[in-house]
Order: structure tokens, then sequence, then C-alpha cells
């Protein structure tokens, strides 16, 4: 009798967490696409970690589609407000958020490669941390249509979400514990997300 009772409990919260977790996920990531303060790596990783623990190779296929729609739908949006501002006498707040977080070294680096290497240059962008508006307002310059873009930046999606997902992935299969490895996948997200900073920093032109 305690077992026929259990059982329904655990399938309905686990139905719950899922009702939950995936639009927040989504939402989330959408967010981050937009606005680039949202750790949206951290939590693709993280969600990766609790599908792992779960056993459930469903969940680790919703995992996967919701952050690459997710941020393929928040690229694509955020490009399209920017090249309204390029063409706006005022600009707009989007283009100038995109120009705060691409310093010039790095718009001129992008410049250079999307001009040698076309879409190859923003399929790579999603995978190097801080790699994205560089890219993205190199584009914009470059004058590329939306359609254009598009066809560039979804394998570029599919292969952040891929990358980040098998980080969450190699977290949660160190530890027995699904909150030891969502640790795990947050400290090794963020190490990967600042090396190239501090490779820079140490090794840079301008290090002496």
């Amino acid at each position: 009798m305690v077992s026929a009772v259990a059982v329904p409990a655990t399938v309905v919260a686990d139905t719950t967490q899922q009702a939950i977790g995936y639009p927040s996920l989504f939402l989330l990531v959408l967010i981050g696409a937009l606005v680039p303060v949202v750790p949206t790596g951290a939590l693709v990783s993280s969600a990766a970690v609790v599908a792992f623990h779960r056993a459930a190779p469903l969940s680790m296929v919703l995992v996967f589609a919701t952050a690459a729609l997710a941020a393929f739908l928040g690229d694509v949006a955020l490009y399209w407000l920017g090249r309204r501002g390029m063409r706006s006498r005022n600009g707009s707040r989007w283009l100038e958020a995109i120009r705060a977080r691409a310093p010039e070294d790095r718009l001129t680096q992008a410049q250079e490669k999307l001009a040698d290497h076309d879409v190859t240059v923003l399929v790579l962008s999603r995978l190097v941390p801080a790699g994205r508006l560089p890219v993205m307002l190199a584009c914009l310059i470059a004058d590329w249509p939306v359609r254009r873009f598009v066809r560039g930046n979804l394998p570029a999606c599919l292969a952040w979400a891929a990358t980040y997902q098998l980080v969450g992935v190699l977290g949660g299969s160190l530890f027995a514990e699904p909150w030891q490895g969502v640790l795990a996948a947050i400290v090794l997200t963020v190490l990967i997300s600042v090396a190239p900073a501090v490779w820079r920093r140490l090794w840079g032109p301008t290090a002496r």
C-alpha cells in the first residue's frame, strides 16, 4: 500500500520539476542571449547534470533542444534589433549594448576573420568566451541580412548547447550527488569563461 502511493508521488514530483525546469531554462537562456550578463553556459551545464542523474535519455534531449532553441531565438532577435539600430539615425540601446561588449581590438579581429572564413567564424564565435558579440557586430557592420546570419547561427547554437551539455555530463559523472555535479559544472564553466582573458593578460602583446 505504501509503495502504491509512493510511486505516483515520485512521478508527479518528477513531472512537476520538468514542467517548471524546461520553461525556466528556455527563458533564462533567451534572456542571456539578449542581455549577455546571465551565465547561460552554466545554466545549460547545470540542467545537464540534473538530467544525467535522472538517467532519462529524453531529459538530455530536451535540455539540448531547449537550450539550443532559446539561444538561437535570442541571437536572431538581438541581431534583428542591431540591424534596426544600424539603420536608425539615433542608433538603439541594443546596438549600443553590443558595441559596449565588443572592444575595438576584438572587433578588428572578428572583422578580419569574418572576411577570411565567412560563416565558419560565426559558428566558432559561440564556442569562444566573449566571442559572440564582436562577431555579431562584425556581421552587422558587414551588412549581413538576417537570413544569412540565421544560416550561420543555427549550427553555432547547436554546437554551443552540445558543448555545455557535455560539460554538465562530465561534472555529473564525477559525483554521486546532483548538487555536487552542478557545483563542479559551474566551476568548470567559469574557468572556461575566464581562461582566455587571463591568458591575454598574462601572455598578450602588452604583457611584460
